[in-house]
């Protein structure tokens, strides 16, 4: 999951970014309303945390014309807890969502992940391929009814490949959803963490889920239906 975070208060910005990081989400930040909107326009995100406060044009307009643009990523309006007229005016002009400054970072962390979950019609709670399942909402892992330890980052690419299983998937489009705009783009840092999952979802249990497909990506494999004795 990869969220925009549009705030011009430094301090906040930056808590609110290593707050989603440490959640192992990838999180990337403007400081005005302009830069907004071509990163949004340019970049596929999740979700955008919008303030209304910003210098230039505001979040409310800054969200009229990211619709105007057709970009319909589920936007989050931030606002001051007096701020009755600007919710109806976000909400008006095309935000999904809003929260009132000051606000815990537990609640705001929770309607990103169901802004997010808004994106896909019907989309399953808890994810299933074979007998590899994965809760996004407890950040649990499992494989039959072993449960799984793994990292923020693991849990995140895990989460891309169930969410599109049978679908090659690049390395550069692995690391635009995992790793956000400011990460030092490493080549190999993809590799290393599909290896760090294949030794924790495969290897013990002698599957293999995660395939390599040469010069294009990686894939997690369907598994075949076992066929029903005549």
């Amino acid at each position: 999951m990869r969220v925009l975070i549009v705030e011009d208060d430094l301090k906040m910005a930056s808590l609110i970014r290593r707050g989603l990081r440490e959640e192992g989400l990838a999180a990337d930040v403007a400081s005005k309303g302009e830069d907004a909107l071509w990163m949004a326009g340019s970049i596929e995100y999740n979700a955008i945390v919008l303030d209304v406060l910003l210098p230039g044009i505001n979040g409310i307009e800054t969200c009229k014309r990211l619709r105007a643009d057709g970009v319909w990523t589920p936007v989050m309006m931030l606002t001051a807890r007096d701020g009755i007229e600007d919710r109806v005016a976000g909400l008006d002009g095309g935000a999904d969502d809003y929260l009132v400054k000051p606000f815990s970072f537990a609640e705001l962390l929770a309607r990103l992940r169901a802004l997010s979950r808004r994106q896909v019609v019907q989309r399953p709670s808890v994810l299933s391929v074979g007998s590899l399942r994965l809760d996004p909402a407890t950040r649990q892992t499992w494989r039959d009814d072993t449960e799984i330890v793994l990292s923020a980052k693991e849990f995140a690419i895990l989460e891309m490949f169930m969410r599109r299983p049978g679908e090659v998937l690049s390395r550069f489009q692995l690391l635009e959803q995992v790793w956000d705009y400011d990460y030092e783009n490493r080549s190999n840092i993809v590799d290393v963490y599909v290896r760090y999952l294949r030794e924790k979802i495969d290897r013990p249990f002698g599957e293999r889920s995660i395939e390599t497909v040469r010069g294009a990506g990686y894939r997690m494999r369907i598994p075949a239906r076992v066929s029903e004795p005549s």
